[in-house]
């Protein structure tokens, strides 16, 4: 179970419960029941923390591929140039398709890069957004808990 699913299984259960009368909306939950859902939400973040990890390491393996492509356009590039360049008539025209092919490999290169790193950080911002609003979420619930304990 995801530690959202594990959150609005709290909320309903608090939604749910009988409110104790002239208590402000202080209401009865049975402790084992929420201790067993707090139990899983911490037994499921390292999960999901694991998972973030892992798409911060998919970004770096993103990016080395296209550096690695980009390295092979250029190397074959250079190497088609030095083949022209053998042949005298042809010589400006090798030096300059190879200064456009290398541009377009720079121009690709950043554009790859560009891509991965919004994507990568778009996937982090969204998991950051999500644990963040589950741990807040979590924090509130588990003081409704020591509230309701106190009462």
């Amino acid at each position: 179970m995801r530690v959202d699913e594990l959150i609005n299984e709290l909320q309903d259960m608090i939604a749910d419960a009988k409110t104790l009368p002239l208590s402000g909306g202080k209401v009865i939950v049975e402790a084992e029941k929420i201790y067993d859902i707090l139990d899983e939400i911490q037994d499921t973040l390292p999960a999901e923390v694991r998972q973030a990890k892992n798409i911060v390491a998919d970004r770096s393996q993103i990016i080395a591929e296209a550096k690695k492509e980009a390295d092979d356009i250029i190397r074959a590039a250079e190497e088609r140039k030095k083949a022209m360049i053998e042949q005298s008539e042809v010589m400006r025209e090798a030096k300059s398709e190879a200064a456009e092919l290398l541009n377009d490999v720079k121009a690709k290169s950043a554009e790859m890069r560009k891509a991965a790193n919004d994507y990568v950080d778009n996937v982090l911002k969204r998991t950051d957004d999500a644990i963040t609003a589950q741990l807040t979420e979590l924090r509130k619930t588990r003081q409704n808990l020591r509230i309701t304990k106190k009462s």
